[in-house]
């Protein structure tokens, strides 16, 4: 599974009663302004008062934190009354614990729920303004978006679109990954890993950050939910970074009304063919 760096609101008008001696109401609308708390937490473009926030869960994991994925969705999607933001991560926010030193799996663990934290608390920000709040998780991102959807609940946004993520990931390969090694799926389902652990340090750190939430069965956390029509699923049939959803995978989703998109490619491939149909499906985004 290797580290792949990818491409990720209702407006409401501050509304003031002033009494005249007259019967009429003078209303005077004051725009949003997004809060400096979350302004450290996000790198963002587009109106900051804008009614549809898209939330970018950035992919890697990486150290620092994306401006290009924001950017290319403004270069290739109709973004009309649209703020989009990318969101730190306990790794981006932070790098220097990763850089130079191994952390230990349960520390990549910690890292991973500050992270989720992080995430829950600016789209949660965006949502209680009652815009319409959008989520968009691909490959690690993926993982990010399902860790928020089983801690925090299907509610905590309007709609997400999901690409080249994984529910159950396959034991022997994030095992590996929390001991700083590296692999990939041969055919989209024959994991090959490496025997010894990245040269750098940063590398074992940033794989056991995958391992931290590949571990998890999520299609056990996603099962108590009753409906998940709100998520489209996009996953590739060779995919070599994750591998491809299993049956037992796919029929959890089904259970519960996700939209899924299915590809023949690869990784890369997968999202590159579907980011646009993803787009569409899940949010109602068309191209410029």
């Amino acid at each position: 599974m290797k580290h792949y760096r990818m491409y990720t609101t209702v407006l409401i008008l501050s509304l003031f009663f002033i009494s005249c001696d007259s019967d009429d109401d003078i209303v005077i609308d004051e725009p949003l302004e997004i809060s400096q708390e979350i302004k450290d937490l996000i790198y963002f473009k587009g109106d900051e008062d804008a009614p549809t926030v898209l939330v970018n869960v950035q992919s890697g994991p990486d150290t620092a934190l994306s401006t290009g994925e924001v950017d290319e969705i403004f270069q290739t999607f109709d973004t009309t009354d649209l703020l989009a933001v990318n969101v730190h991560q306990a790794q981006t926010l932070n790098p220097s614990p990763f850089e130079n030193d191994d952390i230990t799996f349960n520390q990549a663990i910690n890292f991973n729920s500050e992270s989720v934290e992080m995430l829950y608390k600016v789209v949660n920000y965006f949502k209680n303004q009652g815009r319409t709040v959008y989520v968009l998780g691909i490959s690690f991102g993926a993982f990010v978006t399902q860790d928020l959807i089983a801690k925090k609940g299907i509610d905590v946004a309007d709609n997400y679109l999901i690409m080249a993520g994984r529910l159950d990931m396959d034991e022997i390969v994030w095992e590996a990954f929390s001991e700083g090694r590296a692999g990939y799926f041969e055919n989209g389902t024959n994991p090959i890993l490496d025997q010894e652990p990245e040269m750098d340090a940063i590398d074992r750190n940033l794989n056991r950050l995958a391992a931290g939430f590949a571990m998890n069965r999520y299609t056990e956390l996603l099962d108590s939910f009753n409906d998940l029509s709100s998520i489209t699923y996009v996953y590739g049939e060779v995919d070599q970074a994750v591998g491809r959803l299993t049956t037992s995978e796919i029929e959890l989703l089904q259970s519960k009304n996700t939209n899924i998109i299915t590809g023949s490619g690869d990784h890369d491939q997968t999202i590159n063919d579907f980011i646009t149909q993803g787009f569409e499906e899940a949010f109602g985004i068309s191209l410029q």
